[in-house]
């Protein structure tokens, strides 16, 4: 599963620190929040404490909107339309949509958030798959690897590969977590739908064994018979 060809072109990690920050992908679901004045609204806490049915409309209209981000990296948002987000650090999207709409709105201020970001991990044992929230903006694959529980017995920490990218024409990066060198590597950021993929060490299945077990006892059995009918002569 996962594996390579011989002679297959891994991708060179990222330099340390070149990739700090999570980058807005495809298929991502974006919170959209908008204040004016700086956001003076959030800390404006005598206008945030009403109980009047005027002030219940006033805090539902604080409630983020999520939208998608499609699959040529644009996203469509109120009044400023489809704007390009592709590889964008969070911070520098809520700057440009900032930008966008000062024509519409007094000192925009702008709050995003990527809520269905995720990668999977395969530890390097067969059916213990899993899928990893990226919570923080800056997960790293080392981290990812510790939520999903960390490399399994029988996984290599010297073979663990990151798969970035579409599936038809992936990046594959190699990390080695057996050298410190490796270590560094496994610092880098991930991004969403990242595949962590732990090679497992060859071994003898479960299934295999139970189907030759009969054989082998079938042939140990016959060995005592003849060794045990050939004293008796």
């Amino acid at each position: 599963m996962l594996r390579t060809k011989p002679g297959f072109q891994y991708a060179v990690p990222p330099i340390e620190g070149s990739s700090p920050e999570y980058r807005i992908s495809p298929n991502d679901i974006v919170e959209f929040r908008i204040f004016t004045n700086d956001g003076f609204k959030l800390i404006d806490l005598t206008s945030m404490i009403d109980f009047s049915a005027q002030g219940s409309a006033s805090n539902r209209a604080l409630m983020p909107q999520q939208y998608m981000v499609e699959h040529d990296g644009m996203i469509k948002l109120p009044i400023v339309g489809r704007i390009n987000v592709k590889g964008l650090t969070i911070r520098e999207v809520e700057r440009h949509l900032e930008e966008q709409y000062s024509a519409s709105y007094i000192k925009p201020f702008v709050l995003i958030n990527v809520i269905n970001r995720r990668v999977i991990v395969f530890p390097g044992q067969h059916g213990s798959a899993k899928v990893v929230p990226l919570v923080n903006n800056n997960t790293t694959l080392i981290e990812a690897l510790a939520l999903a529980g960390g490399i399994s017995d029988v996984g290599k920490a010297h073979k663990i590969k990151l798969i970035r990218g579409e599936l038809n024409n992936p990046e594959v990066f190699l990390i080695d977590l057996s050298t410190i060198e490796g270590i560094r590597q496994a610092d880098l950021v991930l991004q969403a739908n990242d595949i962590i993929y732990v090679e497992p060490r060859l071994r003898i299945t479960r299934g295999v064994i139970a189907e030759i077990t009969p054989i082998v006892s079938l042939i140990s059995t016959t060995v005592f018979i003849l060794i045990f009918a050939r004293q008796l002569r």
